[in-house]
């Protein structure tokens, strides 16, 4: 398991409530369901829709268990924007 810090934007961060939290975990699928679990309700439904980011990284369609996390990295949460 490892520290980091997960920043949420724009309908993300709205949802819960904060802009960047904490984290402990050792995959992206972990710093999710620890997300989802401190903030159920809409945050839940958001993350449905967003794309990430792992140290300025896209994860693209990798499934989230198997992104691994390094100590002291950032996972961005990034909710479709509008506009073009």
């Amino acid at each position: 398991m490892v520290n980091g810090t997960i920043r949420y934007w724009a309908a993300a961060k709205a949802a819960a409530g904060v802009a960047e939290e904490p984290y402990a975990a050792a995959t992206l699928a972990e710093v999710l369901d620890g997300a989802r679990e401190r903030h159920p309700g809409e945050l839940v439904r958001v993350l449905m829709r967003c794309s990430f980011l792992v140290d300025g990284d896209p994860v693209g369609t990798r499934g989230h268990e198997t992104v691994r996390l390094a100590e002291g990295g950032t996972v961005e949460v990034l909710p479709p924007f509008a506009g073009g």
